[in-house]
């Protein structure tokens, strides 16, 4: 039933691209060395260097150990691991191991339990790249618009692949008709025979009818002679 609803063609395009998308992240994992490369600000605490909507790439393959004072790292808020932070290195609070702090760059002072203890644990990545107001689009994505935009792909798709069957079975039957034509060429002649014969019939059915008028007329031209000779003798 799925199958007559959507065209197995539709279905096997969406696996393509999905298979597609997924093949691209990995592949973004691997090269930025994160689970995810991409973070989007989410507070004005690094204004004005970083603003609200301001989406980051970030550099997972640059270790820990090599962070300096005025970095901007991305890490996980060290009291409880339940939200992710964006500040800028402040300090180094030990070498071995390595312990930093951060503040966010409009803030007053570093925040204990967000800003520090941050070891290696915490550390997501370094930010190397900053697309300004990109994160606008994740705001326009969230359900349920994310949903009407798929729905609407889709129905594209489907309208599109319809579209096209219907071009398909009208070239298939124009060549169909082509193909009778060419493996058939006597239709084509006896139809002209026909033609033919029934322009002949009517010839001679025309001459018919101009012999029965002539021999109706030689008819009346034997009774008038043979009147007037009547009269002459009388």
């Amino acid at each position: 039933m799925a199958n007559k609803i959507i065209p197995k063609k539709i279905i096997k395009d969406i696996l393509i691209v999905g298979v597609g998308v997924l093949a691209i992240w990995i592949g973004l994992q691997a090269v930025f060395g994160t689970q995810n490369p991409f973070y989007v600000v989410a507070s004005g605490s690094m204004v004005p260097v970083l603003e609200v909507y301001d989406v980051l790439v970030v550099q997972g393959h640059d270790p820990f150990k090599e962070i300096e004072i005025g970095d901007i790292i991305v890490f996980n808020r060290p009291s409880d691991h339940n939200r992710v932070i964006v500040h800028r290195v402040v300090s180094i609070i030990d070498e071995n191991p390595k312990i930093i702090r951060t503040q966010g760059d409009a803030n007053p002072a570093s925040i204990p339990g967000t800003d520090f203890p941050i070891s290696e644990e915490e550390y997501i990545g370094k930010v190397v790249f900053t697309l300004p107001q990109v994160g606008y689009v994740t705001q326009v994505l969230k359900p349920p618009t994310n949903y009407i935009i798929i729905a609407i792909v889709i129905g594209v798709m489907v309208v599109k692949q319809m579209m096209g069957k219907k071009k398909k079975e009208k070239i298939t039957d124009l060549n169909f008709q082509d193909s009778l034509d060419s493996e058939n060429p006597d239709i084509k002649e006896e139809l002209s025979d026909i033609n033919e014969i029934e322009k002949d019939s009517e010839y001679s059915k025309h001459e018919n009818n101009i012999d029965f008028v002539d021999e109706k007329s030689n008819s009346d031209e034997t009774k008038t002679d043979d009147f007037s000779e009547k009269e002459k003798k009388e």
